[in-house]
């Protein structure tokens, strides 16, 4: 059974290969999860772990007026169980402890499923961000209020 928990420091090199594998080109570093993770006032960050290996993980930026979904990804034999909608809701709730009224996301315009997965926990489309990301894709830009 997969159950969340807290992003710790020992996560970050079992997280490494999966952030890799679905973000090729462009993925954080051990560096940048050290840094984040360091942010422990204004960030929060979860861990999916199964059978002792984490599956999934995704992070909360809390500014002053808004939060915002920093990173957020399932490994791809676990995509397809509702773990990226518990990430998701796990992220909403925090925000919403921390007294936001407002998440935003980026998600890249091809990624179909992320975006159907956004849209019914009550994020729209906003603006998009052209050729964001590597390859010239262009970023949606998605508020929840």
């Amino acid at each position: 059974m997969v159950s969340l928990e807290r992003f710790r420091w020992w996560h970050v090199e079992e997280v490494l290969p999966i952030e890799r594998h679905l973000f090729g080109v462009e993925p954080w570093t051990a560096h940048h999860f050290w840094s984040e993770l360091g942010q422990v006032t204004t960030r929060h960050y979860v861990v999916a772990v199964d059978e002792g290996a984490v599956v999934g993980y995704a992070g909360l930026c809390d500014y002053p007026d808004e939060a915002f979904v920093q990173t957020m990804a399932v490994a791809p034999a676990h995509q397809g169980q509702g773990l990226g909608a518990a990430l998701l809701l796990d992220l909403l709730q925090e925000a919403e402890r921390r007294g936001q009224r407002k998440t935003l996301l980026e998600v890249r315009a091809d990624n179909e499923v992320a975006q159907r997965l956004y849209a019914r926990h009550g994020f729209r489309q906003t603006s998009v961000r052209r050729g964001y990301y590597p390859g010239g894709v262009d970023a949606w830009v998605m508020e929840r209020t």
